[in-house]
């Protein structure tokens, strides 16, 4: 963990240097090797850092440390308390408008389909214009478009037209 701390107080800082520093000769060099020092086993460079300048710098400033997570704490309870309340808020007025934007539309869509507009559209009495069927729907046209009569029925219509 000591490790992890120093490498990221040296990433924040290498932010900020890199900008200024970059020009000097063996730079880059010099950061690999700083790494490999903060890695290795044998060195220990992480642990002696943060034994000596992190470890006693935190424990200096612990008390307000923990007061400002405790602040922290209460202001992420407040903001989200707030911010719930709005967003419920927002959800309740989307919904009634929804509601009530809704019900124009479905009435106007119930009232396209009732029996007086259907009526007015076909004229009283007189034949509703059809398209043709499409190909495949089953019902079969003989060469000029009258339907086809099977052999039963044909047969059954001819027999009862005699006798």
């Amino acid at each position: 963990m000591m490790y992890w701390i120093i490498f990221a107080l040296f990433t924040t800082a290498e932010t900020f240097t890199d900008i200024f520093l970059c020009w000097f000769p063996f730079y880059y060099e010099l950061k690999i090797a700083f790494v490999a020092w903060l890695l290795s086993p044998y060195t220990k460079g992480s642990s002696l850092l943060y034994r000596k300048f992190v470890h006693p710098t935190l424990s200096s400033k612990e008390k307000e440390i923990d007061d400002c997570l405790v602040q922290a704490k209460d202001r992420s309870y407040d903001a989200l308390v707030h911010f719930g309340k709005r967003g419920l808020n927002v959800a309740a007025t989307a919904a009634v408008m929804a509601a009530s934007k809704g019900q124009g539309a479905l009435s106007e869509r119930l009232r396209s389909f009732s029996m007086q507009d259907l009526t007015t559209i076909r004229g009283d009495g007189a034949p509703a214009p059809s398209s043709p069927p499409p190909p495949g729907s089953g019902r079969a046209t003989g060469k000029h478009g009258q339907p086809k009569m099977s052999r039963s029925a044909s047969e059954s219509a001819g027999s009862s037209g005699t006798a």
